[in-house]
């Protein structure tokens, strides 16, 4: 990494100590043969001691402002190897670290680059003390917020960058405008615009959280390639204007609980188990605990996390697949399922159908224990009771004792 003040880099082994001369220009082998075999490019170099990824070294390259043992480099088809001394802007980069990796919950207003050509405000530059140098893994826009990887290896950062990688990145959109779930699966298949063709995109409406569409809409999309301002220009494509955007994962890392502008750096263990392939063996972080442990806000019955529940919160939760019940012999198996009842209401009646003269004959039939000379009001109608704390008296009901089968409404003349 880069300090903010030159120091005396150990000389290579086999000589001895002496106070490092710009212009000398002979020791170290200032004047590598690229076809040489040994070392490695000068470009990669930067990149892993994190100054840069490869691409802005090439960028910095061009504007002489990197230099192998005091020459300045014109090319980056240079080696470097073990024992030379790499300065940028005139500071002696260090030698290569383990790799890290940071989560940063990046809000919204802020450039993702290290120097604003209009001077609006950095990522870099909101970044709390204590933190080695770092780039970032891809951009975010000024106004777009959420999950920002940084690392101090750039030969991680252009890995997870390609969409070769195959990375996921997961989004929610606030959009203004109607659209339908219809119009968003014609995404599936990839979309030109404008002549920028995008690959698949899998978007849904989210109801459940906002029900019926009003002048905005909640859309969560699923995308791997991350091309510059991707989510807006496919959703403008569909007549929508985007709003608000959220990053909510990047790969095998979430966003998490993460308040706005903080960051955490990402437990070793997690990296060897993530991104084993795309950290080199001599840089692959060891231990569980990171290096950097950010104070997290005090919270009422809460205590220091430990590290696996850290780590768990980092990484993107796999869907568990449905346990598929097994039975032994002698178990009883399950049920099957029981058919749906019929709706509740009265029941059809069997039989003929009942005129208006049963009514009439079933409204003057007295009740079952009406007893004599109660009260109108108490009975002679259908479902009358008695005072409280009465018993129903009175002769026992004419007709004798029941018969089988249906009966008959006794009919008055």
């Amino acid at each position: 990494m880069v300090h903010e003040r030159q120091r005396t880099p150990r000389p290579p082994s086999g000589q001895a100590k002496a106070a490092y001369d710009p212009a000398d220009e002979t020791r170290g082998g200032g004047t590598h043969d690229p076809s040489d075999g040994g070392g490695e490019r000068v470009a990669k170099a930067l990149a892993r001691a994190g100054v840069a990824s490869r691409r802005e070294v090439e960028r910095l390259i061009a504007a002489g402002r990197v230099a192998l043992n005091g020459q300045v480099l014109t090319t980056p088809a240079v080696k470097v190897e073990p024992g030379d001394i790499l300065t940028v802007d005139g500071e002696v980069v260090d030698e290569r670290e383990p790799a890290r990796l940071f989560r940063y919950h990046k809000p919204a207003g802020l450039v993702t680059t290290h120097a604003d050509p209009q001077n609006r405000p950095t990522v870099f530059q909101a970044l709390p003390e204590g933190l080695p140098r770092l780039i970032s893994v891809g951009r975010l826009d000024l106004n777009t917020e959420g999950l920002l990887l940084l690392t101090n290896d750039g030969e991680l950062a252009r890995a997870l960058e390609l969409p070769a990688t195959g990375l996921q990145r997961r989004y929610r959109a606030r959009a203004h405008g109607r659209i339908t779930q219809d119009k968003l699966d014609t995404l599936k298949n990839g979309v030109t615009v404008e002549g920028v063709r995008y690959g698949p995109i899998e978007a849904r409406i989210d109801k459940a959280r906002e029900g019926p569409q009003g002048a905005n809409v909640w859309i969560s999309l699923t995308l791997s390639e991350g091309k510059n301002r991707e989510v807006r220009r496919v959703l403008e494509s569909l007549g929508l204007k985007v709003n608000r955007l959220i990053r909510l994962s990047y790969g095998p890392l979430a966003l998490g609980t993460l308040d706005v502008g903080q960051i955490e750096e990402v437990g070793p263990r997690v990296l060897r188990e993530q991104f084993a392939g795309f950290i080199a063996p001599e840089n692959m972080p060891k231990g569980d605990r990171p290096a950097y442990n950010p104070p997290r806000r005090a919270s009422a019955g809460a205590g220091r996390r430990s590290q696996a529940a850290a780590d768990e919160s980092a990484v993107v939760p796999e869907p568990k697949p449905a346990a598929k019940k097994t039975y032994k012999p002698g178990w009883a198996k399950p049920k099957a399922p029981a058919r749906p009842h019929a709706a509740k209401g009265p029941r059809p009646v069997k039989g003929k159908p009942r005129s208006a003269a049963d009514d009439r004959v079933i409204e003057a039939r007295p009740g079952r224990a009406e007893r004599a000379g109660a009260p109108k009001s108490a009975v002679g109608t259908s479902g009358g009771k008695p005072p409280a704390g009465k018993a129903r008296t009175g002769p026992p009901r004419p007709g004798g004792p029941k018969r089988p089968g249906p009966r008959k409404p006794n009919r008055r003349g």
